[in-house]
């Protein structure tokens, strides 16, 4: 099943539950208490349960309106436009990316760091596809792209054990963590330069758990302009989905929401000799196998 919002051609925003390429069941309409809500009160509704979320559309949309995303002219939006709390993310979970950053990125990594790089990124709103992102050349020319694979926890845990893991995943979206790397290198942390109004983009939905069942080996890409930039697999992942939410939750609480961002492969603008940053008017399309493309323009 795959989780969405949409605006409608009057502009009113629904959430929704979609079949195929086409077909969408508003929740909002088959539940009357989400109007006006987020998919996170519907992901606490069912406690992060796909079966149950399953189930109870599946009985709702017998008696429900269907809608069509193209011939109503409905637009996706991100399925979560704003967080609970901060992102968590994930810096160098690929070898090849590790290797680049050192490379390309001075300072940015240690080499004394043995552990997983954790680091939280701020988003005032997250942007979906084919949105627009006002790149800030004029605090940092440095903008650069990243596909991620997005992780969206679907109930409260803490000390959560890696077997148990995949019971605390609600769906995976694709991501696109956008960063002003002069920015993400001058602070001597990441928050500042990963965290600008509009450097965050995920979508188009949210495909719930069970479509996309362990070992998740899935193909991860970005192009810029259509010129294919990453090219790598989730089973590439240094520390696997499982591990992180493990080592996350070891004295930290993870809520129904919250995001992790996995990490990205190589092949980022900075990674280039010379480096191959973004610049306006760029289109960038971030992809991951069975999830989706999103796509958004730097202007």
């Amino acid at each position: 099943m795959r989780y969405c919002r949409v605006k409608d051609p009057h502009g009113t925003i629904h959430l929704g539950a979609q079949y195929g390429e086409d077909r969408i069941y508003y929740l909002d309409e088959l539940f009357p208490e989400l109007k006006g809500r987020t998919l996170i009160d519907f992901i606490r509704k069912v406690n992060g349960d796909t079966d149950q979320a399953r189930r109870l559309v599946h009985e709702k949309s017998e008696t429900g309106t269907v809608h069509m995303l193209k011939e109503e002219g409905l637009q996706l939006l991100s399925p979560i436009e704003h967080t609970i709390h901060d992102i968590l993310c994930v810096g160098v979970n690929y070898r090849d990316h590790l290797k680049e950053t050192k490379e390309h990125m001075a300072g940015a990594v240690s080499d004394e760091v043995s552990q997983t790089v954790y680091f939280a990124k701020r988003a005032y709103r997250i942007l979906g596809s084919e949105e627009s992102v006002h790149g800030r050349d004029d605090l940092d020319e440095k903008i650069d792209y990243e596909v991620e694979l997005a992780v969206i926890i679907g109930k409260d845990g803490k000390n959560i054990s890696e077997e148990d893991a995949e019971n605390y995943i609600f769906g995976y979206s694709v991501f696109n963590d956008l960063s002003s790397r002069t920015l993400q290198t001058s602070h001597g942390q990441w928050l500042i330069g990963k965290s600008l109004d509009e450097y965050t983009s995920m979508g188009p939905v949210i495909v719930d758990r069970q479509e996309l069942p362990m070992p998740l080996e899935l193909d991860v890409r970005s192009y810029v302009n259509g010129e294919l930039r990453q090219n790598s697999n989730t089973r590439n992942l240094i520390k696997k989905v499982p591990s992180l939410i493990a080592e996350l939750s070891q004295g930290i609480t993870l809520e129904a929401g919250d995001i992790i961002a996995t990490g990205t492969p190589s092949g980022v603008g900075m990674g280039f000799v010379p480096p191959r940053f973004l610049k306006k008017g760029d289109k960038v399309t971030c992809e991951i196998e069975s999830i989706g493309r999103l796509t958004n323009w730097i202007v």
